[in-house]
């Protein structure tokens, strides 16, 4: 009798570690970092709710392959040192194996640790330095191997705008150089394509003229207008959002300073379009999606995962919010590929992200850019959609100019 009982305790000590065992791999944890309340919340907080709902849809459609998704978002309000303790806190006690990121400043700040930890950070930071993976650049600062991103770089966007301008310029008829002109706050976000762009504008003839600094809050920028009007600046990319566009282009209107202003993702968008009123004329900015009307066939699934957090599935989303979900796919499909190959870790989910070529999401065909990333170049989309938007007696009307492929130049990895 004494020799079945043990026999049975073993058994059921057994069946139990086991059962542990598959409830831990049954579950893996996932940290999101937003900004709801400091001065990207204008953006963040839509973002978030792309990211946010997409996670919650695939853990109610069978999370990753049968594996469900526990994350948490914490708005870190736009702080570095939050930021990097809420990484920490998720690593320790959490085993967190991948991350939804945001800004740039912290997510340049975590290249060090992410890379040591080995866990992937899908940031909305689009910085040019978090392209180089293996530092293969000698101009690169910090190899960045677990950093990602959907959509084209800060760099090469605003190389893309410029490339438009440039061609503008031309079929203007305008004669001389045309003078470029960077605009936004002393920031990492801002700072981000500054040099980058300002080299490729040289090259492309323009005349460059020295960065005009405007903060990220709103204000009166009156005297960065009429620096800008001195200089006869002929376009201007804006490296700021929010409140802070709409107050530079009130401003600027106020004064008469006659300038074609380009901005970077984050600027353009008819929140921005609505408040800055009948100031917005020939606006120009990138997208990396289509917009909540366009007839594409991914629009289906990205109403249903709007439903998350939306019913009646009547609010009209931006193309922010569709890029939060674009982020949260390229992450769910490297984790699948990770669980066929060993496990959902955060060296494998990297992996994963290597396993496809001109890679779009099950379900979101229309809605993301192919997109390729390798061990080496972590570039994944060098597509640039450049839009027009205008605001004519309250109506906003937003078309596409042209669309710019970029080269992948050796000399523009991580820059």
């Amino acid at each position: 009798m004494q020799k079945k009982l043990l026999v049975r305790s073993i058994i059921t000590c057994a069946v139990l570690g086991a059962s542990g065992q598959a409830m831990s791999e049954d579950s893996v944890f996932v940290g999101h970092l937003a900004d709801m309340s400091g001065p990207t919340a204008f953006v963040g907080k839509v973002y978030a709710d792309g990211v946010r709902d997409s996670l919650a849809y695939i853990n109610e459609h069978g999370g990753i392959k049968g594996t469900k998704l526990e994350f948490e978002t914490v708005d870190y309000a736009y702080k570095v040192p939050q930021a990097i303790s809420n990484y920490k806190k998720w690593k320790s006690r959490k085993q967190m194996v991948a991350m939804q990121g945001w800004g740039t400043a912290d997510t340049e700040a975590l290249i060090s640790f992410v890379a040591k930890d080995k866990v992937p950070v899908f940031s909305a930071s689009y910085s040019g330095h978090l392209t180089d993976p293996t530092g293969k650049n000698p101009e690169t600062k910090k190899p960045a191997p677990y950093n990602f991103f959907y959509g084209a770089s800060y760099s090469d966007a605003c190389r893309g705008l410029v490339q438009w301008a440039a061609q503008d310029w031309k079929t203007k008829g305008s004669s001389g150089k045309p003078k470029f002109t960077h605009i936004g706050a002393n920031h990492p976000y801002p700072n981000a394509p500054k040099a980058a762009c300002a080299e490729y504008a040289t090259e492309l003839g323009f005349d460059v003229q020295p960065p005009v600094v405007v903060s990220m809050k709103p204000g009166d920028f009156k005297a960065q207008c009429l620096s800008l009007k001195s200089s006869e600046s002929n376009y201007g990319y804006i490296g700021n959002l929010g409140g802070s566009v709409q107050s530079l282009i009130k401003s600027c209107n106020t004064i008469g300073t006659d300038i074609q202003f380009m901005s970077n993702i984050w600027g353009g968008d008819k929140q921005v379009f609505q408040a800055a009123g009948p100031g917005i004329k020939d606006y120009i900015f990138p997208t990396m999606t289509p917009f909540w009307t366009d007839d594409v066939p991914g629009m289906k699934l990205v109403r249903e995962i709007s439903k998350m957090s939306d019913e009646s599935g009547n609010e009209s989303r931006s193309h922010h919010y569709m890029r939060g979900v674009c982020s949260a796919y390229f992450m769910k499909e490297a984790m699948e590929w990770a669980k066929d190959n060993g496990g959902i870790t955060g060296e494998n989910i990297k992996k994963g992200m290597y396993a496809n070529t001109d890679w779009v999401p099950k379900g979101l065909e229309g809605v993301c850019l192919a997109a390729n990333w390798t061990n080496e170049d972590h570039r994944g989309v060098n597509q640039v959609n450049i839009y027009k938007g205008n605001y004519n007696g309250g109506d906003i009307k937003i078309e596409k100019v042209t669309s710019v492929t970029l080269e992948r130049r050796d000399d523009w990895l991580g820059y």
